[in-house]
């Protein structure tokens, strides 16, 4: 990354911008002249300096430069982007308006699929996903220069919000029919959108004192600013929706209860992927050894990096290692940085090419000072005599067949061991279903794994109960999430109007 400021990397498509301006306008751009354009660089802040503060990282594009990426577009007729994007935002068509300047028409068009635009354009793993299909990149041999569809809609969504023109969805005539919606998370929150447009009343219950789920609680401040989640959520306020906060489904109530005594007519369980896992070697159970989530949670929704204001206690390490090769992983040890580590490794079994981590995150790791241990894994972590983490023991990989994934899967070197000194250890390898809702929901199925089984239409087991998202899918991404909402949302909306009668099994 060239760590141009934004002004410069303003400047620079300003001037670019007033060389396409008048073939932008005729329409007379070329597809050779638009695969000529230079591909935007996303601004960002000062390395050394963000990598102690809790500030958002990328800064956005500027006008001039969301005008220069949005021409890059060749507004493909077979639109495989749009093929590609798990909720099918209609692409091409919001990228011809950024094109013409319309950035009000652009965002409507994202939200008539897609209700968190400022969201998804900053986490959404777009390079595996519509970017990796943009007919762009493969013209130029390689998805870094695809067209930047991801910056592009945070553009208009943050153009949106900025200039006060935020507008909530359409809303049909009340129905009369209630559904409840558990979790607040991105399968949740787009559930409650697109079942309120259809007219229905909507109440979402959260178990924490916000509501945002994974957004909130797992993703960083530097990532995902909480603002942003929670003018998203406004949105769905706007249109009627009621949101219940400190409201645990099955133990506050039960899913049976929403349905049968409080007479709702539908549920929808979003209730996310909430038990880590960890290792299973010795000395997982000493003081300074933390799931992801934990240490996330306590800096993300309970603000522990803000000691003036917040009293949630945090562990002080100086150096951290941080095992996993995933966004989570990036996200804990980018976090440790701000919160006082003075070394931070990251400790992968793979090497970077295989990192399951948007490039993005690996990237933005590495430029703030953490250092990556790829083809290494923790065999036991060892302690003082105060039972506090004092070492991480590494044994060393190297990779063999592929495994199912077609990942080639790490095989140890015996005798390799070596001893890292560390005083905290952050596992980070994934999460599985919380076994509460199983377990207070009766008749509800769920694979070995404690996900819950639904059908194509997310229906699960039980009458009147859909289910989607991590708790289906296990640990996934906020739009995948989301594409398992607005199915179930198509299929409760169905339902409630009669059109199905979900006979029980």
């Amino acid at each position: 990354m060239s760590h141009k400021t934004k002004e410069q990397l303003a400047a620079e498509a300003a001037a670019l911008w007033n060389g396409l301006k008048e073939k932008s306008e005729s329409g007379s751009l070329s597809p050779k002249e638009r695969l000529a354009i230079p591909a935007q660089e996303m601004p960002a802040r000062d390395p050394v300096k963000r990598a102690r503060e809790m500030d958002e990282v990328a800064l956005g594009y500027s006008e001039a430069q969301a005008r220069v990426e949005a021409e890059r577009c060749l507004g493909c007729k077979n639109q495989p982007c749009v093929a590609a994007c798990p909720v099918n935002v209609p692409i091409r068509d919001f990228i011809a308006r950024v094109q013409r300047g319309d950035f009000k028409g652009a965002v409507d068009a994202i939200k008539t699929t897609n209700l968190l635009p400022a969201i998804c354009g900053r986490v959404c793993p777009q390079e595996k996903q519509c970017q990796s299909a943009c007919t762009v990149g493969k013209s130029l041999g390689t998805v870094d220069k695809a067209v930047a569809i991801g910056r592009l809609e945070r553009f208009v969504a943050d153009w949106e919000r900025e200039n006060g023109l935020v507008t909530a969805p359409a809303v049909a005539s009340e129905t009369g029919k209630r559904v409840a919606v558990i979790g607040s998370g991105p399968a949740g929150l787009t559930v409650a959108a697109d079942v309120r447009r259809e007219g229905h009343a909507v109440t979402v219950f959260e178990a924490f004192h916000k509501t945002g789920g994974v957004m909130v609680y797992g993703i960083p401040e530097f990532r995902l600013p909480k603002e942003i989640v929670a003018k998203e959520t406004e949105a769905l306020k706007d249109m009627g929706v009621e949101f219940r906060t400190n409201f645990l489904v099955g133990r506050t109530g039960t899913v049976d209860q929403l349905l049968e005594s409080d007479g709702f007519d539908a549920a929808f369980i979003g209730t996310g992927a909430g038990l880590p896992k960890f290792m299973d070697i010795p000395g997982e159970n000493l003081i300074g050894v933390f799931s992801a989530n934990e240490y996330l949670t306590r800096a993300n929704l309970m603000r522990a990096y803000d000691r003036t204001r917040a009293d949630t206690p945090m562990y002080e390490a100086k150096t951290v290692a941080v095992v996993g090769g995933g966004n989570v992983a990036m996200d804990a040890a980018r976090m440790a940085l701000r919160l006082g580590a003075e070394k931070v490794y990251c400790v992968y079994r793979r090497t970077r090419e295989e990192m399951p981590a948007r490039a993005e995150e690996i990237e933005h790791a590495g430029e703030e000072g953490v250092e990556f241990r790829f083809l290494r894994n923790p065999t036991r972590i060892l302690g003082d005599e105060n039972g506090r983490v004092r070492a991480i023991e590494l044994l060393e990989f190297e990779l063999g067949e592929p495994d199912a994934s077609g990942r080639r899967s790490p095989v140890a070197k015996e005798g390799t061991e070596r001893e890292i000194p560390v005083d905290a250890v952050i596992v980070a390898l994934g999460n599985e279903s919380n076994p509460l809702m199983k377990q207070t929901t009766e008749g509800l199925d769920v694979t070995k794994r404690g996900n819950i089984v639904v059908d194509e239409s997310q229906k699960t087991s039980l009458k009147r109960v859909w289910a989607g998202g991590d708790i289906v899918l296990g640990a996934a991404t906020v739009i995948l999430a989301m594409g398992e909402g607005r199915k179930a949302a198509a299929s409760i909306n169905v339902y409630l109007a009669g059109q199905d009668d979900l006979k029980a099994d």
